[in-house]
């Protein structure tokens, strides 16, 4: 029996009709499903990245409360310890900022909060709005470090939606730049980073039990000023790259001011560049030119290799053929004729300096230079300080004892320089500069000296005494320092002059130089070195007798009567150096706000110290202005701003 074609052909495709639904049946449950399980992950990352954000904003407002109990005095902190000039003057402190952060969701008008936020943070209207539009994230910070006037000046503000205030302990500088390069600063973290604030980390940084130490450092602020002013003047008139001049008591090896221009202000780090964040004076390395024949003509002196009455000529060139035929030809800057030790000092002979130097033999000559400090660190405390370079004997040309004896072929630092010259001023004997006269406890109750080195003899006193002798004849009409000259007062000078070395070639530039001078005074018995470098000067001159000469007798006029060095027009009367002064308490602090209206900065130390008081300090000198006024209830956050001038 034949079945039906029909019938066999509609149960086939009755089956793959069949098949075929439950198939796109399946088709749409897993494409529903995919689509489900797309849904889930991508709710779930939002949900996590929502949760991460909240957590992270609940974090931060959870550490600013921790940050202001730790601050509001509720809960007792330990503070890193405080820089202090030689007179006590705060040169960096602990003190209580915040950071202002936003939250985006919560702005409710972005016009308003740029225009009220702008002034207060120095920021454009257009840069707050530019940041907070373009963020990454819904929470951003807008400033870091922000001062106590500022926090107040904002919450006296009508509330502003998203924004938020966060307390933290930060460092200030009061005095700005003054001194910034030897100071340093620390980090968001507050670990010191540069300068004292990272050599003397551990006495400075707080724990758990007590307060960080103070470092008291030998600088006397005013010196400091002074040398500041007379830098950036001199780098200014001849277009200098830097100026480096320092103020050294050699009897103690005291650094009374150590000035680097350009420099830069530790409280707006954000504005600095490295050049202006570098101590030079320590960590930079040059040739120091004919200041150098000073150190070199001691050397040979001490060794008997010359004498006083010892005649070089010079006819404009040092010229020597070595043994195996080799001519060193080095060229003076004028032609002096037979000149003596004395006479190289006065007039800076190149030729007669080299023509001494052949007097003595390398090895010798090499010992006593290192015995000046030359090829060492100084000690001071610095971080990065150079040893600069100076070649070992198996190193040197025919042409190298010749060279260095005028001061080039070997590179120092402006510390080394003062240091050697310590030994000059001395009768001999070499005092180590220092930077830290002493540590005190966070308390108050314990000192402890800091004494980086040891004074020790490498100078016959005779010897020192006769190239004080020498030096003083540079400040007369014919000598190259006769600029430096104090009318009534006897100073003992050495100028230089360099050629620069280009550190990226190694090579002697035709047209950068470095100009110095150096100034012991008074001569007869040295209570102060004076000491310049101008790095490639671009005015009329670069010559040291030209410029360098200037500012060294501008910082001993100003100096000599700061630090009471007698001098012809200084009258000296004695006196039973015993007075008495009045003794000046501060007033009491009972739950209001005291007045300190004429109160010196000095004064308030004791108020910076205590834990249950916030003070911010702006200016220099004495209280002018003070908020809130005297009689204001003091609450635990309450802050006292004084405005000294």
């Amino acid at each position: 029996m034949v079945t039906p074609t029909g019938t066999n052909s509609n149960k086939g495709r009755g089956k793959k009709e069949s098949f075929s639904a439950q198939n796109r049946s399946g088709d749409r449950y897993a494409q529903e499903r995919s689509i489900y399980l797309r849904f889930s992950v991508v709710f779930f990352l939002f949900a996590l990245m929502t949760l991460i954000v909240v957590l992270r904003y609940a974090m931060l407002m959870l550490n600013g409360d921790i940050a202001e109990t730790l601050i509001s005095g509720s809960k007792p902190f330990a503070e890193r310890g405080a820089i202090l000039d030689r007179n006590g003057r705060i040169l960096a402190m602990q003190t209580r900022l915040a950071n202002i952060s936003v939250w985006r969701p919560e702005i409710k008008d972005l016009e308003v909060l740029s225009t009220t936020l702008g002034p207060l943070l120095n920021l454009s209207q257009e840069e707050i709005i530019r940041r907070i539009t373009t963020a990454s994230s819904d929470f951003l910070y807008l400033k870091k470090q922000v001062d106590q006037a500022t926090i107040q000046k904002m919450q006296s503000q009508r509330p502003l939606g998203g924004v938020n205030i966060e307390p933290i302990v930060g460092r200030i500088y009061p005095e700005s730049t003054l001194a910034s390069q030897i100071i340093g600063f620390v980090g968001d973290e507050g670990i010191g980073l540069e300068g004292i604030e990272y050599a003397f980390e551990s006495e400075l940084a707080p724990n758990e039990e007590r307060n960080g130490n103070q470092v008291i450092l030998t600088i006397d602020a005013n010196v400091q000023y002074i040398l500041e002013k007379i830098a950036s003047q001199t780098l200014i008139e001849n277009k200098a790259e830097a100026v480096m001049l320092m103020a050294m008591d050699p009897r103690t090896g005291d650094i009374l001011g150590s000035a680097s221009v350009p420099g830069f202000n530790p409280n707006v780090l954000q504005d600095s560049n490295e050049s202006g964040r570098m101590n030079r004076p320590a960590i930079w390395a040059y040739e120091p030119g004919s200041v150098f024949k000073v150190f070199s003509l001691a050397a040979l002196i001490d060794s008997g290799a010359i004498t006083g009455n010892s005649t070089f000529i010079c006819n404009g060139r040092y010229e020597r053929v070595t043994n195996l035929g080799e001519r060193v030809l080095i060229n003076c800057l004028g032609t002096h004729g037979r000149v003596s030790a004395r006479e190289i000092i006065r007039y800076s002979c190149n030729a007669g300096a080299a023509y001494a130097a052949d007097r003595l033999g390398a090895d010798a000559f090499y010992k006593t230079l290192q015995d000046f400090g030359f090829g060492a660190r100084v000690g001071t405390g610095n971080p990065g300080e150079t040893t600069g370079v100076f070649r070992s004997v198996d190193r040197w040309s025919a042409r190298s004892k010749p060279t260095i004896a005028m001061g080039q072929e070997i590179s120092v630092s402006a510390l080394q320089m003062i240091q050697a010259a310590s030994a000059i001023a001395n009768d001999g004997i070499l005092v180590p500069p220092r930077m830290v006269s002493r540590i005190r406890s966070g308390d108050g109750t314990a000192e402890q000296p800091f004494n980086p080195g040891t004074p020790r003899r490498i100078l016959k006193p005779e010897t020192a005494q006769l190239m004080r002798s020498y030096m003083m004849d540079v400040t007369s009409s014919t000598g190259t320092g006769w600029r430096a000259n104090v009318g009534d007062l006897s100073l003992a000078v050495k100028t230089g002059t360099a050629q620069y070395v280009d550190p990226s070639t190694g090579a002697y530039s035709s047209s950068d130089f470095i100009a110095s001078c150096m100034a012991l005074l008074p001569s007869e018995a040295p209570s102060l070195i004076l000491y310049i470098v101008i790095v490639k000067p671009q005015g009329e001159s670069y010559l040291g007798g030209r410029i360098a000469a200037p500012p060294i007798q501008q910082a001993a006029e100003a100096l000599v009567d700061y630090l009471g060095i007698p001098r012809g027009r200084n009258p000296q009367v004695n006196h039973s150096g015993s007075i008495t002064l009045p003794n000046e308490q501060l007033p009491l602090i009972e739950g209001k706000v005291p007045n300190l209206i004429g109160y010196a900065k000095r004064q308030l130390l004791p108020l910076l110290l205590r834990d249950d008081l916030h003070l911010e300090i702006t200016g220099d000198g004495w209280v002018k202005r003070q908020s809130p006024p005297p009689g204001t209830a003091l609450q635990a956050d309450t802050t006292i701003i004084l405005e000294l001038e």
